[in-house]
């Protein structure tokens, strides 16, 4: 009997555990971000090599206060893309990180595939918005648009406990 009881007890502490990690990862961390201001979207431009606001609207965003990378949005803008490749600096290495499945405007395969096809081109956002974290943002050629957090080659290193790559500007001081 006693081991029933025991069993019983492990296995109802795994499922409340898994439950409980699982409404951490997918919800509990995450807050809605609001539209509060006009540069909420920005982009660097390859003439002044500084984020400049773009036009925008349906802005939906998320963080968490968790993880740097944890920040997703999504927008329309009416620019052309076609004007913005010619504006503003193209990001070689795009990787759409996955958001939780109730942000469901921010589909990361999605994302991905159109970035693979050229029907949407990634653009720097603000480099190092985060020492080693880059803020990435996708321009779908039908106007939609997504942005999320990256980590950066600076990021890489640092956050492995390296010493920077040459170029990388030096990382905080570290405070424990």
């Amino acid at each position: 009997m006693n081991g029933k009881v025991i069993g019983i007890i492990l296995i109802a502490t795994g499922v409340f555990g898994g439950a409980g990690v699982y409404y951490l990862q997918e919800y509990g961390f995450y807050e809605t971000i609001e539209a509060t201001s006009d540069d909420m979207v920005q982009i660097t431009s390859v003439t002044t090599d500084a984020p400049e606001s773009i036009l925008f609207s349906d802005f939906q965003a998320i963080d968490a206060d968790s993880s740097p990378i944890r920040y997703r949005a999504c927008f329309t803008t009416p620019q052309s893309l076609a004007m913005m490749t010619e504006t503003y600096e193209l990001y070689d290495t795009p990787t759409p990180l996955n958001a939780p499945g109730w942000f469901d405007c921010f589909d990361a395969d999605a994302i991905a595939e159109a970035l693979d096809t050229g029907t949407a081109f990634a653009f720097m956002g603000t480099e190092n918005v985060t020492y080693g974290i880059d803020r990435i943002v996708a321009i779908h050629e039908d106007g939609r648009g997504f942005v999320w957090h990256q980590i950066n080659e600076c990021g890489e290193e640092v956050f492995d406990g390296n010493a920077p790559p040459e170029g990388c500007p030096t990382p905080p001081e570290r405070t424990e």
